[in-house]
């Protein structure tokens, strides 16, 4: 049976934070193997880099496939798809990095963006993003 790898999706800005809530869609800067069912960390420096939130790509979409206005946005940030998720999990207490398996890994920041872990990797991830909220919630 093939291994679906997952990624790690570094968002650069508040703006594209809040477009992936309102609208669970992602623009990637980078060309990967997306596909139906990929499932998505998303990091961002909170205080420190952290796991904001996960996903299951739902969708991927092509220019073509665009209305013309998201065409023209992609085009001009240089953007060749749309990841659309479902379903799409922020989390309310971001996980920091430092707190999971990558704390040794030498990519850190913007060097994250696009990063490949294998289907344990990411069950371990979402374990402990579980973990780390529950124990956040405990200690409210």
């Amino acid at each position: 049976m093939e291994e679906t790898p997952g990624y790690v999706l570094r968002i650069s800005s508040d703006e594209y934070l809040l477009q992936l809530k309102e609208i669970k869609k992602y623009y990637p800067g980078i060309q990967r193997h997306w596909r139906k069912g990929t499932p998505i960390l998303f990091a961002k420096k909170v205080k420190v880099d952290s796991f904001v939130g996960h996903g299951i790509v739902e969708k991927v979409e092509m220019l073509w496939e665009m209305t013309p206005e998201e065409e023209d946005y992609c085009r001009q940030n240089k953007w060749k798809q749309a990841l659309t998720f479902m379903p799409l999990v922020m989390y309310e207490n971001p996980l920091p990095l430092k707190e999971t398996f990558l704390k040794d890994d030498k990519r850190k920041g913007m060097f994250l963006h696009g990063i490949k872990l294998t289907e344990n990797q990411v069950a371990e991830l979402l374990e402990t993003a579980e973990d780390y909220a529950n124990k956040a919630s405990e200690e409210a």
